[in-house]
């Protein structure tokens, strides 16, 4: 059974702005109290880094990747890249950080990946595409999702399942499954919201929802991360 717990963050719900997880490392910004930190650590079980990328606590829009890379905006301040590496150098952690050269930052709406494969906007450019497929190590797909641009946004997947914006199509699920691997659940988050990735932080350890994600929602999100029913 999957483990989920319902946690908010600076009294928001949409957790999954503020953090980015993979089974490696759980990056989260400061200002975040120690307990939180703990009661999210407990779930998704990696190394904690503590840091805001490009000066914003935004680091779940910002940030994107996978087990083998995570990969941050061109605007990622110098130091706040130093102490990710630094990091991630002291508790031996096999992680690539990877800056990607493209105009568009919000990365973490704009790619959604699992260890399998990996779904990106088309936006991004075919040269910033192949960087990705060399770093994440797997095959990357330019894609629309609910016909949008921004595939992080409305889907979240790890290497079990996951769940995506109820508005998805059947065209959707097919593509988000030869891609990734995985079948995915409809689903909504803190309360009927859609665009799941915005109150989700996942890894194939556990899952941690918004505060205000109800029970039905819950059990949805549960289904589609493989807890059964």
């Amino acid at each position: 059974m999957v483990e989920i717990t319902r946690m908010s963050f600076f009294g928001n719900s949409n957790i999954g702005i503020y953090a980015f997880a993979n089974d490696k490392v759980l990056i989260l910004p400061p200002g975040i109290g120690e307990d939180d930190v703990r009661e999210v650590n407990s779930v998704l079980n990696a190394t904690p880094i503590v840091t805001k990328i490009a000066g914003t606590i935004l680091n779940g829009v910002f940030l994107a990747g996978n087990n083998n890379a995570i990969v941050v905006p061109h605007m990622i301040f110098e130091d706040e890249l130093e102490l990710m590496k630094k990091t991630i150098r002291e508790n031996n952690v096999d992680v690539e950080i990877v800056v990607l050269n493209t105009k568009y930052t919000a990365l973490g709406n704009l790619i959604l990946c699992n260890n399998h494969g990996c779904i990106v906007s088309p936006l991004l450019e075919e040269k910033e595409v192949k960087r990705l497929a060399n770093s994440l190590g797997v095959e990357v797909y330019k894609a629309r999702l609910v016909n949008l641009d921004i595939p992080g946004s409305v889907a979240v997947v790890n290497d079990n399942g996951g769940v995506i914006h109820p508005d998805a199509s059947e065209d959707d699920i097919k593509l988000l499954k030869s891609i990734t691997k995985v079948s995915v659940e409809y689903a909504t988050v803190n309360g009927g919201v859609p665009y799941v990735k915005s109150g989700i932080i996942a890894n194939n350890k556990g899952v941690v929802v918004g505060g205000n994600t109800t029970g039905p929602e819950v059990l949805r999100i549960r289904t589609g991360f493989g807890g059964g029913g």
